[in-house]
């Protein structure tokens, strides 16, 4: 099971990188935006699988080529290891 994420240093490079802590909960967001709906579709399609391996899923929402996501683990209230893997695999798809 996840625990809450103590060492805050392991945002640093997602904050660098984009991220951005959500004002009155403890989550981290961004927006991600493709030259169309078939590479958003497509992002997310891949972000899907990795999702599932680590049974940890974002929060997200598309409109046309943009996809704007939420992360925080539920069971812990708060970040966890699980959002910073995530994102940074979020980040690597995104290329």
């Amino acid at each position: 099971m996840a625990e809450k994420l103590t060492d805050r240093a392991a945002l640093d490079q997602l904050l660098q990188g984009g991220w951005a802590m959500v004002e009155g909960r403890d989550a981290i967001a961004k927006e991600f935006v493709f030259a169309n709906f078939i590479e958003a579709f497509g992002w997310m399609s891949k972000v899907a699988l990795v999702a599932e391996k680590l049974n940890h899923h974002p929060e997200w929402s598309n409109v046309y080529k943009t996809v704007e996501v939420v992360l925080t683990t539920h069971d812990v209230g708060g970040l966890s290891d699980l959002d910073v893997t995530l994102a940074k695999r979020m980040d690597a798809l995104a290329g």
